[in-house]
């Protein structure tokens, strides 16, 4: 049977000869099992999940078409029964599986030990619905110990987990289904709401909100170079002044957002002139230590990785997204190298422990190992199920350098990093002490002035040693291990300042969200679930509500129009505590302790569940969207005040069905009052624009700016700002009443080289003239044209495209040129076929191997038959067999693209509700 893997070790078998069918999610995954079971047993992988809602009214049995919830997919009248579809790309893996059941005795489902993987093995149970015996077998690592133990102590399958994961998916449907049509009405089509990736959002936004009002206030200070004299060690140190005549000076901490100093505080706040006074006072004084207080510290270590916190120090450490993390530990999880990578516990078991504490004593010796066996136990809110921290797998640890010729280089960075910190984790306290200094002096215009220095040592690395934490890009401060040395210095001693530096500063606003830094902050709310963090950020990006700006995510004016609606109309639906109150009644059912059916009736149609003031208290989310849809004034919810101009008019970003544009109220040439336009650049962060960015953008015509007449055509020619960047174009004489079919206008990018200020009518000309026609092939007859295309200038000859080296070229190169262009071998780039990006394994479907190629539109996944690009998500880099394969699946699900218009033809139906 194709894809299935026949154990072939014989320690495994069981003494009755019974064979089993084990179903795992991944082919990886099965394949590594299969390793260290019995003859007796056969691993078949279901590739993840086999059956899911509708996707969309296609999707739907013939027989359920007419039914009111179809559309839903959930049959709210009948204790919210789902729907369930075996999707397109899994009907063959369920006709091979059960044909695999007629061969076997048992049944094992070998899938993931939480709340998804338990949702897997019951729908694989319900749909395959077997007539042997069935088994739950559980692991959370893949070594042949782990393994063999596994299947000689299989459990039942647990239904409260089931339910817990089944009300979820059942929750996330009816808040999509219910909210996003309101998105669609109201902003703009094609939007969606979720109920953590709308609050993800809101974060996000409201983030940004702050960095928009935010106002920078300026304050000064004097910085010292001190000099403790030729004997001292090190002989000068740096210090700032830290008061005058007794009275603290101000830093950025004093300051409210508004830019004034926060009410009750006692502080002096120096201007330029004083500070420099100070500076110039202080020249040829002497200075003394009036204090030196030194302490002690001690740092514990980091508690091992679990969920969130790899994501977060992989963003910050590795530069990797939060995908990319989870998607490198789920393969290094399916290939035996680490534990099971979706936890929220940081405990060891007793085995972690004594193998961390073994490697630990030999790599750095027993005076860096802890006295004690540590164990780090938290209670953490909406807790995932008692799984072990992520650590290497095995009851001996592989170091990185043992592994490091089995990985590629993403799986070998993740797993050096896990190995670190779970090894860091049994080892001693660093150790230090850190000093504090006071220098006093007088000026020469008679002020007080006290200068304060720090200082701090290192006198055991202990866990530092294997590890040390990354701090946050954007947050910013002092990593764990630096040090900065003062000399020894006692009360009353004298010292000189070397230098002596007026020092202006400015409040910061607070610093955006990175990956890591958005990930901790739901975490500390209590908001969705560490296993699903990855999937929101890269949702949040691929809607468009969040793009990168280098590793900062901004929000676009789209997020604030939705966030904006929510907020005012369903404000229960994006509140933080509510939210958070959500997934403990979630979990409540996943205890056994709420039923399934009861709570999300009360939910969805109003009932006693949910603290005070909760949807469900409130009447229940149908009555909550249906009772608010009319309410909301769509121009209302589209429209962000940023400020108010210097004529005292107010300019407001204006979220359109094409997108957002800059907008205020004008006098006309009439004296009536009329609306001015101006375009928006996709790649401004809200918060910069300010009232000198709108300024220009408004003085920018929309119209664009003339460049003069086309001497051959006698069109106009203009210079414009659009959307996806500035361009030139013609302007077309109006085409006669009754024409069908109007000529559409010439247009062309600006290069980067040029501006909408400089551009001149030569080179809008030259850019017009594009694509250039360089000549025929004198071999087969075909056209060489030269282009700019999306990625830069490029040759192209029937289907097959050459990169140019220069944008000049495009208006040079010459046939003879672009012929031996032609006559090299084809390179590695944009329009090279050969050889791909990366290799992949063979495509479980067709069976043909995979590779990674780069498009005209960016890299995509092909196996020769079917092509899919890459989400923004995902990296060539970081793309395995399993995401590939899930890529070309989805592609075959939604069947070939047609170029008419017409209705997308239905799936064919399925026989049963479930």
């Amino acid at each position: 049977m194709a894809g299935s893997t026949r154990a072939r070790k014989t320690n495994g078998g069981s003494a009755s000869g019974n064979r089993r069918l084990v179903i795992v999610e991944s082919p990886a995954k099965a394949r590594k099992i299969a390793s260290y079971l019995g003859n007796d047993f056969v691993v078949e992988s279901s590739k993840g999940h086999i059956r899911d809602l509708p996707r969309g009214a296609a999707d739907v049995p013939a027989k359920y078409k007419g039914q009111p919830w179809a559309r839903l997919g959930v049959d709210v009248d009948h204790d919210f029964e789902p729907l369930y579809v075996v999707t397109p790309d899994k009907k063959a893996t369920v006709a091979e599986l059960k044909e695999l059941l007629k061969d076997v005795d048992e049944l094992y489902l070998a899938t993931d030990g939480d709340r998804e993987g338990e949702a897997i093995a019951w729908h694989l149970l319900d749909t395959l619905k077997p007539k042997v015996p069935v088994r739950r077998m559980v692991f959370h690592e893949i070594t042949e110990p782990a393994i063999l133990a596994a299947a000689a102590n299989p459990r039942d399958l647990d239904q409260d987990l089931v339910d817990a994961q089944e009300t979820r998916r059942i929750l996330d449907r009816l808040y999509g289904y219910e909210v996003s049509p309101v998105l669609w009405k109201k902003v703009m089509p094609k939007l969606s709401a979720g109920r953590v990736q709308s609050v993800a959002t809101r974060i996000v936004v409201e983030r940004e909100r702050e960095r928009m009002k935010f106002v920078s206030a300026s304050y000064w200070d004097v910085s010292a170079t001190m000099d403790a004299g030729a004997e001292a060690s090190p002989r000068t140190f740096g210090a700032r002044l830290v008061a005058v005549d007794g009275t603290r000076l101000a830093t950025g901490r004093d300051f409210e957002s508004t830019g004034r100093l926060k009410e009750g505080a006692e502080v002096r706040v120096l201007d330029e002139a004083q500070a420099r006074a100070i500076a110039a006072g202080l020249a040829d004084a002497t200075m003394t230590v009036s204090s030196v207080e030194e302490k002690p510290y001690t740092r514990k270590p980091y508690a091992p990785f679990m969920t969130s916190t790899l994501q977060q120090e992989a963003g910050r450490k590795l530069r990797f997204s939060a995908d990319r993390t989870m998607r490198t530990a789920q393969k290094l999880y399916e290939n035996g190298y680490i534990t099971y990578m979706r936890t929220d516990s940081t405990t060891l078991s007793t085995t972690a422990i004594t193998a961390a504490r073994a490697q630990a004593t030999e790599l750095y010796g027993a005076q860096y190992v802890a006295k004690e066996p540590r164990q780090y136990n938290r209670k953490v809110k909406n807790a995932q199920e008692a799984h072990e921290a992520i650590r290497p797998a095995g009851e001996v640890f592989r170091t990185p350098g043992e592994v490091a010729r089995e990985l590629e280089s993403d799986e070998f960075k993740l797993y050096e990093l896990i190995w670190q910190r779970t090894i860091a984790s049994q080892m001693a306290d660093a150790r230090g002490n850190t000093t504090s200094v006071r220098i006093s002096g007088t000026t020469t215009d008679g002020d007080n002035v006290t200068f304060a220095a720090s200082g701090r040592t290192i006198t055991f690395a202990g866990f530092l040693k294997a590890y040390v934490e990354t701090v946050d890009s954007e947050a910013g401060g002092e990593s764990d291990d630096a040090e900065s040395r003062l000399p020894q210095l006692v009360k009353d001693q004298s010292l000189t300042a070397a230098e002596l530096s007026a020092d202006g500063h400015s409040t910061s606003p607070p610093p955006r969200f990175t990956e890591a830094s958005l990930i901790k902050t739901m975490e500390e709310l209590g908001i969705g679930r560490p296993s699903t963090y990855a999937s929101i950020i890269s949702t949040v990006q691929d809607r468009g509500y969040v793009w990168k700006k280098g590793s900062a995510l901004v929000p676009s004016w789209v997020a604030f129009a939705v966030v904006g609606l929510l907020e005012r109309h369903f404000g229960r639906l994006v509140d933080y505590d509510f939210t958070a109150a959500l997934e403990d009644e979630l979990d409540g059912i996943a205890a056994g302790r709420q039923e399934r059916t009861t709570w999300l009736s009360g939910f969805y149609f109003g009932g006693n569940v949910g603290p005070e003031s909760s949807v469900g208290r409130s009447g229940g989310l149908k009555k909550l969207v249906g009772s608010s849809v009319e309410q909301i004034d769509a121009r209302e919810v589209n429209s962000i005040p940023l400020f108010v101009d210097l004529e005292g008019r107010t300019v407001v970003v204006r979220v359109g069905r094409y997108g957002p544009y800059l907008e205020r109220e004008v006098e006309g040439p009439d004296g009536e009052q009329t609306s001015q336009r101006a375009n928006l650049p996709d790649d401004l962060p809200p918060d910069e624009l300010n009232r000198a960015v709108a300024e220009k953008l408004f003085a920018t015509p929309q119209e664009g700016r003339s460049l003069g007449t086309d001497p051959v055509t006698g069109n106009e020619i203009v210079a414009k700002e659009g959307r996806f960047g500035p361009y030139v174009t013609e302007v077309l004489p109006e085409a006669p009443e009754g024409t069908k079919k109007a000529p559409k206008p010439r247009t062309g990018s600006l290069f980067k080289t040029m501006s909408l200020d400089t551009v001149t009518l030569d080179d809008a000309l030259r850019l017009l003239s594009l694509p250039r026609v360089v000549g025929k092939d004198p071999e087969t007859g075909a056209e060489i044209t030269a282009q700019n295309g999306r990625y830069g200038p490029y040759l192209k000859k029937g289907t097959d495209s050459r990169s140019l080296t220069s944008e000049d070229q495009l208006f040079t190169v010459t046939l003879d040129e672009a012929l031996k262009i032609y006559a090299e071998p084809k390179k590695r780039g944009r329009a090279a076929a050969a050889p791909p990006l990366k290799e992949l394994g063979a495509d479980p479907v067709s069976g043909k191997p995979m590779v990674v190629k780069e498009g005209r539109f960016g890299p995509y996944v092909t196996d020769g038959e079917m092509n899919a690009s890459l989400r923004k998500s995902d990296s060539v880099e970081g793309l395995t067999d399993e995401r590939a394969a899930e890529l070309l699946a989805e592609k075959r699900a939604k069947g070939p693209v047609t170029k008419k218009k017409a209705p997308v033809r239905k799936k064919a139906p399925a026989k049963s509700k479930s």
